[in-house]
């Protein structure tokens, strides 16, 4: 019956628009997906948001007011992405928008943001090579997935022959460029790496598992690097499941794939293949176990799961409550300063800061599929890692930095040539 409550008054909230709120409530946009490609990952998103929106509000909300939730779908059509962004800022005139999944979709909406002035929250991995004063990006930067999944697969598996699989946009191609650039640093052959893409929603994969049984039968231990995203991943790991490819012959970890996901299909052919991320429900932490407790009472149902994003979003909503507070105001530049150094607890019983770069700090966990959905945690960092905004395996990344602390206030500042080449805030 709660749930049911809760969404008689989403309805309305979104039929009616701007006409039921009062002037003493702070408005916060959710900008995800809920149809289309990426609805299986982006609606319980968008549900992460509307419960910690729900429990602030229960804790007495934020500067005497009240948070209501303006939520659009964006349809996993990248350019009605950035419709949406505006729609959010400058008709509902929310005060912040947690948002967006795949790194075409933020970038759709980036110049808007930069724009008007508005925050944004980006709660998913991405390719790195961008920090702007309006994005707060809590998902995993390369060096905080990808660079340790891979010294993981190279030092622990000792894998030779390398598969970068991935959709075909912006964050699967800059990450394997990054990753091909640290292969190739580290004396990996160019015969030993194989990329391959597919447009999103791929459903056949019968010629491209095969290749890949083909790329690993050379005598060299060989891995997938998995940066397919969206409802493509449940073809594809079943295929891998028809054609007897195994974790054991050619082990597949992902950087897309977590606890929802594996919730929409078969895992029995998939145990023992790998995902890198910086959460997974099953970390063994009390402040985990209440997280737990609350998404499962909120949404009400025990058989729903959490997974990596939706705690991006907890650590990014309570960063935001924490920065509001600290300045007094939900204006937006008086969040940007007041937010910079804030630390809220993590779920995996640490604590999370961002940091100059709009980054924050995460640890790297790597876990294994399970026949019941869950990952066992087979690999950590001893610490949390900072978020590299910039590579350091690219020319041209190398020597730029990120630091919105004034005075340097700048996304891509050379530190050879003393320029910053971008937005700032002068």
């Amino acid at each position: 019956m709660k749930s049911i409550t809760r969404s008689v008054a989403l309805v309305a909230t979104l039929l009616l628009g701007p006409f039921i709120w009062s002037a003493d409530t702070i408005k916060v946009g959710v900008l995800h997906s809920l149809s289309g490609t990426m609805a299986i990952s982006e609606t319980t998103l968008k549900d992460t948001v509307l419960m910690m929106i729900d429990r602030q509000n229960e804790a007495g909300g934020l500067l005497g007011k009240q948070l209501e939730a303006v939520v659009v779908d964006p349809a996993s059509d990248w350019p009605l992405f950035a419709e949406k962004a505006r729609e959010l800022l400058e008709k509902q005139q929310v005060d912040v928008v947690f948002g967006c999944w795949t790194s075409v979709s933020r970038k759709s909406v980036l110049p808007v943001f930069e724009e008007l002035n508005g925050l944004l929250f980006y709660p998913v991995q991405y390719e790195g090579e961008e920090s702007s004063k309006n994005v707060f990006y809590t998902g995993a930067a390369p060096n905080q997935q990808a660079i340790p999944a891979v010294d993981y697969l190279m030092n622990d598996i000792e894998v030779k022959r390398w598969v970068l699989a991935g959709t075909d946009y912006v964050y699967p191609r800059t990450t394997n460029k990054i990753l091909e650039a640290y292969l190739k640093a580290n004396g990996v052959a160019d015969e030993d790496i194989m990329i391959n893409y597919t447009p999103f929603g791929h459903s056949d994969w019968q010629t491209i598992v095969s290749d890949i049984k083909k790329f690993g039968s050379a005598g060299k231990k060989t891995a997938v690097v998995s940066t397919v995203n969206g409802d493509a991943n449940v073809p594809f790991y079943k295929e891998l499941g028809n054609q007897g490819v195994s974790a054991e012959d050619i082990p597949v970890v992902a950087f897309s794939l977590g606890e929802e996901e594996l919730s929409g299909f078969d895992t029995g052919p998939l145990v023992g293949h790998l995902a890198a991320w910086n959460y997974f429900m099953s970390v063994d932490a009390e402040i985990n176990d209440e997280f737990i407790d609350a998404w499962l009472e909120f949404i009400d149902d025990d058989d729903r799961v959490t997974n990596d994003p939706m705690e991006a979003h907890y650590i990014g909503f309570n960063m935001w409550v924490e920065a509001v507070n600290k300045a007094g105001t939900t204006d937006a530049t008086a969040v940007q300063d007041a937010i910079i150094g804030v630390t809220v607890p993590n779920l995996s019983g640490g604590m999370a800061t961002m940091m100059p770069n709009h980054h924050i700090t995460k640890p790297v966990l790597i876990g294994e599929i399970q026949a019941d959905g869950q990952f066992d945690i087979v690999w950590e960092t001893p610490g949390t890692v900072v978020g590299d905004a910039w590579t350091d395996h690219l020319e041209g990344s190398r020597d730029i930095t990120a630091d919105w602390m004034k005075p340097l206030a700048c996304g891509n500042y050379n530190v050879k040539t003393g320029t910053c080449s971008g937005q700032n805030y002068e």
